[in-house]
């Protein structure tokens, strides 16, 4: 190896770590990463910043505000508002739900897609009695199979489709090169997922009672102040908590420095006293009324001076987008105007024993709000956070779901029929929804994954660094020689599924943008077609299913659904192993 392909190699190795860390966002290690591939002079400094400009990263932004632009106009409200007949028996309600998913992420960002139904699916468990587990994650999943069926349905396959042109020369792959193999994939994930994947999750997700008010999100972490007419003044905890069958948990007390201490032996309740506890919604109201306790908000807010009868309490499912993401208690209160108190939070994976104010929110968290009645829709979209109740947010806009179907449709065609480019088809798609009034001006970047967009433009000069050290070819020759002898099928096999266990792991767009020049090394060295391992690569990079990090979509539901990490593989492993035995024979039909 030269000095240049151990620099890389360093590089990408301390990339890969921190990605699977998970310490810092994305976006950040990736920018890292081109700063110190530009200082060792791997990347010509005067090509730092060229991955900003590909067509892949305008195209995923574009996809991205027209997802916004299709949302607000209520186009899958409309679809869904018919489902209601559907959801009486389990097997239909779950596939009428994820079917609306699988083909609405085809067209559209995947997540927003998942977010638009989120709140159905639970709203409907509720009226059927169901538990949300039994709808989520196969929800969760349909957005990414239907993603992996069309050039916008995901980054990895437009970043794939223009990697063809960038590594080989040829024509990018075209709107729908990717149905040949993603559809028949997609159809065949589908199908388990609503036949039997569901049936794989523990049973106690499966059977949990769905509350009367509040949703089923797990445990909630609160802080319960004892009133001055709370029968527990003066008795001590130890005889409480035994006869009396408590279904919470006290994991603390405030202690006089505002720090969170364990509950000291011997403890006496006493007015004023300040409970750390952690419970389900349903059991914190039997134990609020019966025992003269309030729940606490995590900081003062002007909510303490309006009218009881205004207020409500709410939930919200922290998304990508949100401007809460790694901020606290204090960021809240001030984006919200002094409006929203936050009296709980719910986050699966871990065990919270420390102050609300102390804690930064995470992509994922479910958190228990209390605001004015009519102010919960515009509070929701500001933070960017998930209702997990259907709000009539777009209603207004329902109107206007015709003419921006057209408008997309018109746009699609200008691409398929290579009229013009991709995403400068999608770019005057998204003029004509500002010039008809149904994307405000004001609202045009809101719905950008920016730290998406950072993370793209970041990685694909690395990703050409590869290839300009002759990393690349050394990789490619390598597996060449290690797989002397094996048929083209196995070979494609096992791109396949490193690519999905990498994609697991760390980011798919970052998946792609590594996996792809490798694919393409290796398709040289055999002197086969570069496309059906392209191929490969975009559906591995694609298919995250066996852990909740792999994918955004299986992090929105890990909280509404109270799933454990554990849970995902249960249904994820054998999907993937469906996915491997349906897409090499296809790759191989179709690409070879």
């Amino acid at each position: 190896m030269t000095h240049d392909q151990w620099l890389i190699s360093a590089v990408l190795l301390l990339l890969f770590i921190m990605f699977a860390w998970g310490r810092w966002r994305h976006d950040l290690v990736a920018m890292s990463a081109l700063v110190f591939s530009t200082l060792l002079g791997l990347v010509p400094v005067e090509q730092a910043f060229s991955g900003f400009g590909h067509p892949a990263v305008i195209t995923v932004a574009a996809v991205l505000i027209i997802s916004h632009a299709l949302k607000r106009a209520g186009v899958v409200d409309l679809i869904t508002g018919g489902l209601a007949p559907l959801t009486k028996h389990p097997m239909l309600h779950i596939a009428s739900l994820t079917l609306v998913v699988t083909v609405a992420s085809a067209f559209m960002n995947n997540v927003g897609a998942l977010a638009l139904m989120l709140p159905v699916a639970i709203a409907t468990a509720k009226q059927q009695g169901r538990s949300p587990a039994m709808l989520l994650m196969p929800l969760a999943f349909g957005s990414i199979l239907g993603g992996m069926t069309t050039l916008i349905g995901t980054p990895p396959n437009i970043i794939i489709a223009t990697m063809r042109s960038d590594l080989t020369g040829e024509a990018a792959f075209k709107l729908f090169d990717f149905a040949w193999v993603g559809l028949p994939v997609a159809v065949a994930g589908f199908l388990f997922v609503i036949i039997i994947g569901w049936r794989l999750l523990p049973r106690e997700r499966l059977e949990k009672n769905i509350p009367d008010q509040l949703f089923d999100v797990g445990d909630y972490l609160t802080e319960l102040e004892i009133l001055p007419e709370s029968p527990l003044i003066g008795r001590y905890l130890r005889p409480v908590m035994l006869e009396e069958g408590w279904d919470i948990q006290l994991v603390g007390l405030l202690g006089k420095a505002q720090g969170v201490q364990p509950m000291p032996p011997g403890f006496r309740f006493q007015e004023g006293d300040v409970l750390i506890a952690s419970g389900k919604a349903e059991d914190l109201q039997p134990v609020l009324d019966s025992y003269g306790l309030q729940l606490r908000a995590a900081s003062a807010s002007d909510v303490e001076h309006i009218d009881p009868q205004e207020l409500e309490f709410f939930e919200g499912i922290v998304s990508a987008q949100s401007k809460l993401v790694n901020r606290n208690v204090r960021f809240l209160r001030r984006e919200s105007g002094d409006n929203l108190s936050l009296v709980g939070l719910s986050r699966h994976g871990e065990n919270l024993r420390k102050r609300l104010r102390h804690i930064r929110f995470r992509i994922g968290d479910v958190l228990l709000l209390q605001g004015r009645r009519d102010e919960m829709d515009e509070q929701l979209q500001r933070l960017s956070l998930l209702p997990l109740a259907p709000r009539d947010i777009s209603l207004g806009q329902r109107r206007n779901a015709s003419l921006s179907l057209i408008i997309f449709i018109v746009a699609i065609c200008l691409g398929l029929f290579e009229l013009m480019p991709l995403y400068l088809a999608f770019l005057l798609a998204i003029f004509g929804y500002i010039v008809i009034g149904m994307l405000p001006v004001h609202q045009l970047y809101d719905e950008v994954d920016w730290p998406v967009i950072v993370l793209l433009g970041a990685m694909i000069p690395v990703g050409k660094s590869l290839e300009t050290t002759g990393m690349t070819e050394l990789v490619a020759s390598n597996l060449t020689g290690w797989s002397e002898g094996m048929a083209l099928y196995w070979i494609i096999a096992l791109v396949l599924v490193v690519t999905m266990f990498m994609s697991d792991i760390i980011n798919n767009a970052a998946t792609a943008l590594v996996m792809a020049p490798i694919a393409v090394g290796i398709s040289q060295q055999l002197g086969v077609s570069a496309d059906g391992f392209l191929m490969a690569v975009a559906v591995g990079a694609s298919c995250a299913f066996l852990t909740p990090i792999g994918h955004q979509s299986n992090t929105l539901v890990m909280g509404p659904g109270g799933y454990k990490f554990s849970d995902y593989w249960r249904m994820g492993l054998p999907l993937e192993v469906i996915i491997v035995a349906v897409a090499v024979p296809l790759i191989m039909m179709v690409w070879f």
